[in-house]
């Protein structure tokens, strides 16, 4: 333990050193009080960018090539698809954004030189669309307001999508209009070949051609963006709980885990060299110097990857602030199985603008082994809900004229001096066998999408070469065996069902702990049996020197039946009482269990009400968990202030109090609450359906209200029917509520 702090210690005084490097060298962003919103060319504005010395911007594409980009993704041969929402906030009332008129565009380097020459409208009369995954040649798109995946082809090398698929639709689901802030991101094919999301409590998994579906009782975190790192480790962010990272100590099938020291305080803090006034929240959210003071739209995460930047820059997270104009570089720390977090500057930001237009929305590493910044480049970033007229923001756009920078957007990357990017893959026409060969490639973006299509090839012709990558045999394909290679070979046998108990038996006692983890993952599908041989070699990683592995032996043995697993978790539990990282992840494993016993604890209630809670619950511990906290005892991750008041024990949960938790769904809450001020005002929902609203409130009444559990009569569940009668009595009422207010009203 004394030796890692020292480390952690070390690494901390780095960064101080990078700082100072800035300093000295002259490096110093000049700082902009009074910005204009006048529209700068992709030149232009790239003279008003900072970045630390060595690193430059290099710009791949803009417009008109491309409009209001949002996410990027790469297909196997190296050209990239870009999401446009061409119908986003065209103006501040956000006329017209519900029209199907945007699209995915497809762009390539035909000459090598890094910048995009050509340009395809790949798919069109799209509405907003949200999350892709290239997977062979066919690419997953989902929506906003829908639920559905579909899935796009180019059959005769147009670069035109002529086929389109469904490959996942959720029976008897409503479309809503909801706020398309608060609807799933991601779609992120991890490590573990799950395809992981923000909102939905559902993983995915494509096979064959379709999609399967896995539950996550406790919810996901998130909003907008989604990442993972070598190891499979899920990184998730809330610009609604103003949290720039969470959710990334375990996975989110186990349960919920965040530390209030994951990070300090000062991690929340941003540092951009223009004058932000234009912020939801107002004159709290701005220094006296009215610069952005606190992460308020974090979004566009990733972990970098690649092989072409600085090798202390590989495992850094980047997390971009479109209000700030500003890139977050923080460094990733593990001690003892905890993660931690810091900026990689001190009191600055990796990349930061002058430009008023400047807004980051999505980072990702390419296959060229670069960091690439996607910019929306616009006025307007926010959502409709939080301009609207008489608020703070509007008076804002309208006075700074943000709303006529509309059409627009750039795609950069980041280079440093003296590294050449790499080269263009060819994946799509390699064979498997030749795929083998990337499972250990130093950029991370080679070796995800080898995994990925040898697994939706179906193809074990590679099996055998696959086992003796994972047990570290010399004279085959990726025949330096390192660590990546042996824990890629690994998951891809996984994906193909071919993992065999020697293979993973021999992977239990690799001499690398995350080789090791890897195997105890992976070991869950015999634990899970009660396979008892499975189980004794996995128990011997109990004490195991790694955290990492005790931490996974405890994950992975929580859910096995078998008296032998749970006499291990005991045993971990017991034996670590000393380390912060298994004693939180016992608890947030028994929480999650508590979770799957509630539909057994409404056993009393009517189908319809115990239905009605069960969606509610899903929707707050994926939505509204993020700022409220899951057991609704409010958020405070990094040390820091709550960004919302607790629920549990709220006087607008009580039993009588039910018109009163409606009117604040559908209109939002502002002011104090209890004498105290939160950084972040309760949002109207009412662009959500009445059904939705009934389960939230139904779950928020049962769980943190004054309704005693196990009794029938009187019930805590709210109906569709309560909601419109509200909504149709506030018809418009465009403003929130104050508790002053609300305490005026006659309850029903």
């Amino acid at each position: 333990m004394k030796i890692k702090l020292q480390i952690f210690f070390l690494l901390c005084i780095s960064t101080l050193i990078m700082r100072c490097g800035a300093k000295k060298d002259g490096q110093e962003p000049a700082f902009n009080p009074h910005p204009s919103s006048a529209y700068l060319s992709p030149e232009e504005s790239m003279k008003t960018m900072y970045l630390p010395k060595g690193y430059h911007l290099q710009l791949v594409a803009s417009e008109p090539m491309i409009k209001d980009p949002v996410a990027i993704t790469w297909g196997g041969n190296g050209r990239m698809y870009v999401a446009e929402m061409l119908t986003y906030m065209k103006d501040a009332d956000a006329t017209g954004e519900q029209l199907p008129w945007s699209r995915i565009m497809l762009l390539e380097d035909t000459n090598n030189d890094g910048i995009m020459d050509k340009s395809t409208v790949f798919a069109d009369s799209l509405l907003l669309p949200r999350m892709m995954q290239s997977i062979g040649n066919e690419l997953l798109v989902n929506e906003t307001n829908s639920i559905n995946i579909t899935a796009y082809s180019d059959t005769n090398g147009d670069g035109i999508a002529d086929v389109k698929r469904i490959v996942y639709k959720k029976d008897n689901y409503v479309p809503s209009d909801q706020n398309l802030e608060h609807q799933r991101s991601g779609l992120d094919w991890n490590l573990d070949n799950w395809m992981y999301m923000t909102y939905d409590p559902v993983r995915f998994r494509y096979t064959n051609g379709t999609i399967k579906v896995d539950s996550i009782p406790g919810g996901v975190n998130g909003q907008w963006g989604l990442t993972h790192d070598n190891y499979g480790r899920l990184f998730f962010s809330s610009a609604g709980g103003e949290t720039p990272v969470l959710g990334f100590q375990i996975n989110p099938v186990y349960g919920r885990l965040d530390f209030d020291d994951q990070f300090s305080p000062a991690f929340q803090a941003v540092w951009p060299i223009i004058a932000t006034p234009d912020v939801q929240g107002g004159n709290p959210r701005l220094r006296l110097n009215n610069t952005l003071n606190h992460f308020t739209a974090s979004c566009g995460q990733s972990i970098f990857r690649g092989d072409r930047l600085p090798k202390d820059f590989v495992g850094d997270y980047i997390v971009c602030e479109p209000v700030g104009r500003i890139v977050r570089r923080a460094k990733v720390y593990d001690i003892d199985g905890k993660t931690y977090l810091k900026n990689a500057y001190d009191s600055m930001e990796f990349i930061s603008s002058s430009d008023m237009n400047f807004r980051p929305v999505n980072s990702a590493t390419g296959p060229d082994g670069n960091l690439y910044i996607v910019d929306m480049y616009r006025g307007i970033i926010q959502q409709g809900n939080w301009t609207k007229k008489g608020s703070f923001l509007r008076k804002k756009i309208d006075s700074l004229g943000l709303a006529k920078n509309i059409g627009r957007g750039r795609i950069y990357r980041v280079v440093y001096d003296g590294m050449k990017p790499g080269p263009k893959p060819n994946m799509l026409n390699e064979s498997s066998t030749t795929l083998l060969n990337y499972l250990g490639h130093p950029n991370g973006w080679w070796r995800d999408n080898a995994q990925k299509l040898i697994i939706t090839r179906s193809d074990k012709s590679v099996v055998p070469a696959l086992k003796a990558i994972a047990t570290g045999q010399q004279g085959v394909a990726a025949s330096d065996t390192n660590q990546l290679a042996r824990i890629h070979a690994l998951w891809t046998l996984e994906g193909l069902n071919s993992i065999d108990r020697g293979t993973l038996i021999h992977a239990l006692h690799d001499s690398d702990p995350q080789v090791r983890k890897t195997a105890v993952w992976i070991s869950e599908a015999y634990l899970k049996k009660n396979d008892d041989e499975m189980i004794d070699e996995v128990a011997k990683l109990k004490a195991d020197e790694s955290y990492d592995v005790r931490v996974q032996v405890l994950l992975s043995m929580y859910n096995s039946n078998s008296d032998k697993a749970k006499a291990v978790v005991k045993d971990i539990a017991e034996k670590n009482t000393n380390n912060q990282m298994l004693v939180a992840t016992k608890d947030a494993l028994d929480k999650n269990e508590m979770v799957k016993d509630l539909a057994g604890k409404l056993g009393y209630m009517d189908q319809k009400d115990k239905n009605t809670i069960l969606g509610g619950a899903m929707i707050f511990r994926s939505l509204c968990a993020n700022c409220h906290g899951a057991d609704g005892k409010g958020l405070a991750i990094g040390s820091g202030s709550m960004a919302a008041p607790p629920l549990a024990g709220a006087l607008p949960l009580n039993f009588t109090e039910k018109n009163t938790s409606i009117r604040i769904l559908l209109n939002g809450l502002t002011g104090p609450v209890n004498g105290k001020t939160y950084s972040s005002e309760m949002p109207s929902m009412a662009a959500n359906s009445n059904g939705w609203i009934a389960n939230v409130l139904s779950y928020a009444r049962y769980q943190f209200g004054d309704h005693p559990k196990n009794i029938k009569s009187p019930s805590p569940v709210v109906t569709s029917g309560e909601v419109n009668k509200i909504r149709k009595e506030n018809t418009g009422r465009n403003k929130a509520w104050t508790l002053d207010e609300l305490k005026n009203l006659k309850q029903d």
